[in-house]
């Protein structure tokens, strides 16, 4: 029940209104809340390792396999949910942690759909740690917000200065393909970061309510359906040069348009990429991660397959 506490005390006003109390299955009941606890480390034999693993339905995780020929050690780990989706009244806790070298890339089976509600919303609480020298490509699946869903994410980044974390997320407009564009409640993602010392190094909030604000016009989406945004935390004497090479190589197209920035107090950048469709979207986000591998482990980036 601590679990619940804290995340349900995670829950701004906004989203914690349509928390109505009608008859379903409570929040905090088994399946209702699933949580995923998982540290790795780097052995003996320089290969990341899981040391500490817990779940409960509905999150689980496969078990780390090691795909890339240019880093043996690198750990790849699939974040997995048998449930297809998150329900309203769902709350999900994601705990990693990095240490000892550990050098890893974690993402999605699919993506995060929100399916429709009537009543409450739907929480996630991801918690990522890296200790110094560790090395994360956090790269999830989209988010689907469905007709009438109500989703708050907080992520919570607590990065070592000497440690590389590449963390994005990408918001679709919805079902598209059932006409349910931009026709959820409220999407509420909240990303925060700090240091080893508990110093602030960066906070975005992105709140969109698209039945209360029109989200083409210039300024917010445009002529644009789909945001994605990426994180690059690193040490602060690589960041003006991996800025510039970001954005001197991804790759440009029409049909997406991008920009990046460095951070305050040079504590990392970031890239903003909007399009229309998903996989242009993700495309962008591989450039992104390919450039910084390379500048900070000297290794290729393999494009992530899923079946």
């Amino acid at each position: 029940m601590d679990d619940i506490k804290l995340i349900s005390d995670e829950i701004p006003q906004e989203v914690k209104k349509y928390n109505l109390k009608i008859k379903q299955l409570e929040v905090g009941k088994s399946g209702k809340v699933g949580i995923l606890d998982v540290e790795l480390k780097e052995n003996n034999e320089l290969k990341t390792v899981i040391v500490k693993q817990f779940s409960q339905v509905p999150l689980q995780i496969q078990r780390a396999i090691y795909p890339e020929s240019s880093l043996p050690g690198m750990a790849y780990l699939y974040i997995i949910s048998p449930s297809g989706g998150i329900l309203q009244g769902d709350r999900y806790k994601t705990d990693i942690t990095l240490k000892n070298n550990a050098v890893s890339h974690i993402t999605t089976q699919g993506a995060t759909r929100i399916y429709s509600m009537n009543s409450n919303s739907a929480v996630q609480l991801v918690n990522i740690t890296l200790d110094e020298n560790c090395y994360l490509e956090y790269i999830p699946d989209q988010i689907i917000p469905y007709q009438n869903s109500r989703y708050y994410q907080k992520v919570n980044l607590d990065i070592h200065d000497n440690a590389t974390l590449i963390y994005s997320e990408v918001l679709t407009p919805g079902r598209t393909a059932m006409k349910e564009t931009f026709d959820y409640d409220i999407c509420y993602l909240r990303t925060y970061c700090k240091n080893q010392n508990n110093e602030f190094r960066c906070l975005e909030n992105m709140k969109i309510e698209p039945k209360k604000y029109d989200m083409k016009i210039k300024g917010v989406l445009g002529k644009y359906d789909i945001v994605g945004t990426v994180y690059v935390l690193t040490k602060k004497n690589q960041i003006e040069k991996l800025e510039e090479k970001i954005y001197a190589n991804i790759q440009k197209s029409e049909l997406v348009s991008i920009g990046t920035s460095i951070l305050p107090n040079e504590s990392g950048i970031i890239v903003k990429i909007l399009g229309n469709n998903t996989e242009d979207v993700f495309d962008k986000i591989y450039d992104v991660l390919k450039i910084t591998r390379k500048e900070i482990l000297g290794a290729e980036f393999s494009k992530i397959r899923k079946n």
